[in-house]
């Protein structure tokens, strides 16, 4: 998959994932279901991980034999940053923990399983 056309799926599910948060924020507008700076993070993870997506693909690209190392170091850079995003993020904010740990492991886990999934897609491709 090229990464033109990575960035077309990714931006459809990108939008797909923010209109069921902002349905779910309005349906339920009497829960609170999304922290507060829902939409930083939102942002922060989608970055990202279009980020780690380029940069697994093109190492792939430059040595295929090698494309797992890739992967791999793309999606430790993305924990890595994401870890360092959940600490500064708690120590600004006043806010309960446990929605914040909510939403962003489910954002975190959606958005790398989509990752991953076109990752994986492209060895496949490189083994026929």
């Amino acid at each position: 998959m090229k990464l033109l056309h990575f960035a077309i799926f990714y931006l459809i599910y990108t939008l797909t994932l923010a209109g069921i948060a902002y349905v779910l924020q309005n349906q339920f507008s009497d829960l609170k279901i999304l922290a507060s700076k829902f939409w930083v993070v939102f942002g922060f993870l989608a970055g990202t991980t279009f980020i780690a997506y380029a940069v697994a693909d093109l190492g792939i690209k430059r040595n295929p034999e090698s494309g797992i190392m890739a992967i791999m170091g793309s999606i430790a850079l993305k924990m890595t940053f994401s870890m360092a995003f959940v600490l500064i993020y708690s120590l600004n904010s006043n806010e309960k923990g446990i929605v914040f740990i909510l939403n962003f492991f489910s954002l975190y886990l959606l958005f790398s399983f989509f990752e991953i999934y076109c990752l994986l897609r492209n060895l496949r491709h490189q083994n026929k």
